[in-house]
């Protein structure tokens, strides 16, 4: 049980799952307010803003397994809150992950 103990509920999956949920319904309110017609980008691709959530979604799981591979999740500080709270370098990765998808959502 001890090899999977990394699987844990912890503060960053809360969040994970929180901004997806949001996502989705904000995705789902846009759809019916605003219909959209398909658009083409910088791929020369016919993309709707459910492609385009998906393209970055996929990009995003990439980037963390490639940083989590590459790079590790090593903390980069420990703030002074109670018995201190380390801060992973896999927020990077996630923050490279929300700036792809805006780019994505720009022009693809």
């Amino acid at each position: 049980m001890e090899h999977i103990a990394w699987m844990a509920w912890t503060l960053p999956t809360a969040i994970f799952f929180v901004m997806l949920a949001l996502t989705l319904g904000v995705m789902t309110w846009l759809a019916a307010a605003y219909p959209e017609a398909e658009r083409l980008g910088v791929l020369r691709i016919p993309t709707t803003r459910g492609d385009r959530l998906f393209i970055s979604l996929v990009l995003a799981a990439v980037i963390h397994l490639l940083w989590i591979a590459f790079v590790g999740t090593d903390p980069l500080l420990t703030l002074p809150i109670g018995e201190g709270v380390e801060i992973s370098s896999l927020w990077l990765a996630t923050l490279i992950s929300l700036l792809t998808a805006v780019a994505i959502f720009r022009t693809v």
